[in-house]
């Protein structure tokens, strides 16, 4: 199978206003037509640029997926950096729930992600990117407890990355059996109390 890297990424405003919309016309016509009938052709045509300046970024529909799937990571810990680490005055437990509530894929105005592009992992990831997208979100986990100082005890490393471990873990794995919205909640609230009543205490493993 051809490369399923993407080529480069954007840096000029320009660039990056076009490498949005081939994300965003991806997403649309995944919604409408499915995996199997998504083309690079038919997604710069729906785009509207030219399907040179598409394979710029990205050689074919699998490198367009990888693409996607970053955009997806680093828009997520974008979200967590601002919603649960920038804030000054915020107490420990609703930097947790934040945390908590981004990395288990309830909050909408987060990017697109269908449970069919877990399938597609083995094909566009190596392990060494799965791993580098672990340790970037794990990394999340080290960011918000540096900020929360209100917070009781300090945990261990070991301790956070049991908690991003059932989080992360437990998300991709409701997704790959598609749980259904009201019990993605509900588990999430679970999640929330979980780590919440964890930390309180910063229990270790035994």
């Amino acid at each position: 199978m051809p490369s399923a890297k993407p080529l480069k990424r954007p840096t000029q405003q320009r660039a990056k206003a076009t490498v949005q919309a081939i994300f965003d016309t991806y997403v649309r016509i995944w919604q409408r037509d499915g995996w199997a009938r998504l083309t690079t052709r038919a997604v710069a045509l729906e785009a509207g640029v030219a399907i040179g300046t598409l394979y710029d970024y990205f050689p074919n529909k699998h490198a367009l997926h990888s693409g996607y799937v970053r955009y997806c990571v680093e828009q997520l810990l974008e979200a967590i950096d601002a919603q649960a680490v920038a804030p000054t005055a915020l107490a420990w437990p609703e930097r947790i729930r934040r945390l908590v509530r981004a990395l288990a894929g309830v909050e909408p105005q987060l990017p697109w992600f269908h449970p069919d592009m877990l399938e597609l992992e083995t094909l566009v990831a190596e392990p060494k990117h799965q791993r580098r997208a672990y340790e970037g979100l794990l990394g999340a986990w080290h960011r918000v407890i540096d900020v929360a100082i209100d917070l009781p005890v300090r945990p261990s490393a070991a301790t956070l990355e049991a908690l991003h471990l059932s989080v992360w873990g437990g998300r991709r794995y409701a997704m790959l059996v598609q749980l259904e919205a009201e019990r993605m909640q509900a588990w999430a609230a679970s999640m929330e109390h979980l780590c919440l009543h964890t930390l309180m205490g910063a229990n270790e493993p035994a």
